[in-house]
């Protein structure tokens, strides 16, 4: 039996460690170009997405304390709606959400690792290799060490999120460039699609909340605990978001955010702290990225044992099993690591342009509108009943998360690979259904 060891600002480090780590830096360009390059529209995003995290933990903070087994959403699928259905929730996180953004995560780190010391090719996918494999054997080995890791890198990596913020607020209010910025014309952008493309460009950057409850079952008084955690984490989140794009606005134009791209945190550090303090702003982002791919490593690593102790799943008696040493379940790591390195080749793959037809497979949101649109079903289904709770608890927070989730779906369905994307994620979600059993003793 896995031991309760994670306390509260572990949990709470798990928020906002795996929330907080790329995609708000890499993220920030992609956003203003879904709005238009219209920098007001691109805020309303930040803002609508910050919503449908906000509710949505507030929702999953109730559900926390009324369900409790392993692995949050799947507890909380199987007493609103149905074991089948939370155990295919279940296998679709393991198979591509959890490995998916988590290769993309080391390719992230190492992006900026190569950015850092001004490296280019090959040296990004060698990196984004040690760094996946690093991370999985930190959390392997070391599980108590790989906590600690995730309070440190998240204390770390609020340092450039709040200078950029502060000093380019300040900045930007002094020389008038943020409210310029802010009064701007939306301009035609090729590549803009539209405002709910916007919130779902966002929501890659608030993702990741939800895999906190995954580690449920090894939170000390979880009930009271989580929460908190997801409550104080989120709430944190928004604020930190919201006044790092204002801050980012406030040094460099809107045009020269969407020339710049991922490069653009590096070009407003350099603005106002020189090659120096954007060097030394570059390691922290880094820091922050490896944190972030911490805690999707350590809560992905679970997937298939909270599957495998219901007696489901792919060899559930070999999935279920805990190391005496570590008290890890290893082979559910292990089976969850080939997902990730197969992700990552994937992703390989995109850049080298070995798909047909130039065919981009985004796998960074291919996933995300898949998992809010589950997350929609749930609270229309904790609405129907719950009858014993307040209206508020009942209708209010579920109807503002669902709004939310609807907006990023909405964007999801907007794209241009929509198809594609959501073929995949019927695909992956249906593909647990031969590993399903009937009769299994949970």
């Amino acid at each position: 039996m896995i031991k309760r060891k994670f306390g509260f600002w572990t949990t709470v480090a798990m928020v906002i460690g795996i929330v907080i780590g790329s995609g708000v830096f890499f993220k920030a360009d992609n956003v203003l170009l879904a709005s238009g390059g219209s920098v007001k529209t691109a805020l309303l995003a930040w803002v609508v997405g910050a919503m449908s995290m906000i509710f949505g933990a507030l929702f999953f903070a109730d559900c926390s304390i009324r369900f409790e087994k392993s692995n949050g959403i799947v507890d909380y699928s199987e007493s609103l709606i149905s074991n089948r259905f939370a155990y295919l929730i279940g296998w679709f996180n393991g198979v591509i959400y959890y490995p998916a953004l988590t290769a993309v995560l080391a390719w992230v780190s190492a992006n900026y690792t190569a950015a850092l010391f001004g490296k280019e090719g090959n040296f990004v996918w060698i990196m984004s290799v040690i760094y996946m494999v690093a991370v999985y054997l930190l959390n392997y080995y070391a599980p108590i060490l790989s906590g600690k890791f995730q309070v440190t890198s998240t204390a770390i990596k609020l340092v450039p999120l709040i200078l950029i913020a502060v000093v380019g607020i300040f900045k930007g209010m002094s020389n008038g460039l943020l409210m310029s910025n802010l009064g701007a014309v939306t301009s035609d952008v090729a590549g803009g699609h539209g405002f709910a493309a916007a919130v779902l460009a966002t929501a890659f950057a608030y993702e990741g909340w939800i895999i906190a409850t995954t580690i449920n079952s090894e939170i000390k008084d979880s009930k009271k605990t989580l929460p908190k955690a997801l409550t104080f984490g989120t709430l944190t989140i928004m604020l930190i978001y919201i006044t790092y794009f204002l801050g980012i606005v406030g040094i460099i134009p809107a045009d020269a955010i969407l020339e710049q791209g991922d490069n653009a945190v590096k070009a407003a550090a350099t603005s106002v702290f020189g090659s120096l303090g954007a060097s030394v702003l570059t390691t922290f982002i880094v820091i922050s990225c490896l944190g972030t791919l911490n805690g999707l490593t350590l809560g992905g690593s679970r997937a298939f044992y909270s599957l495998a102790i219901r007696g489901q799943g792919v060899n559930p008696k070999a999935m279920a099993k805990i190391s005496e040493k570590s008290n890890i379940p290893t082979n559910s790591a292990m089976f969850f690591f080939c997902f990730v390195s197969l992700y990552l080749g994937i992703w390989y793959m995109n850049f080298a342009g070995m798909f047909p037809g130039g065919m981009f497979i985004d796998i960074s949101e291919l996933p995300i509108a898949m998992i809010y649109g589950i997350y929609i079903i749930l609270y229309i289904a904790y609405m129907n009943k719950m009858k014993d709770v307040s209206f508020t608890k009942r209708f209010v927070i579920p109807v503002l998360a669902l709004i939310g989730a609807g907006i990023v779906v909405y964007g999801g369905l907007s794209k241009p690979s929509v198809m594609v994307d959501l073929g995949i994620s019927i695909v992956v979600f249906l593909s647990g259904v031969p590993f399903y059993r009937k009769d299994a003793v949970e």
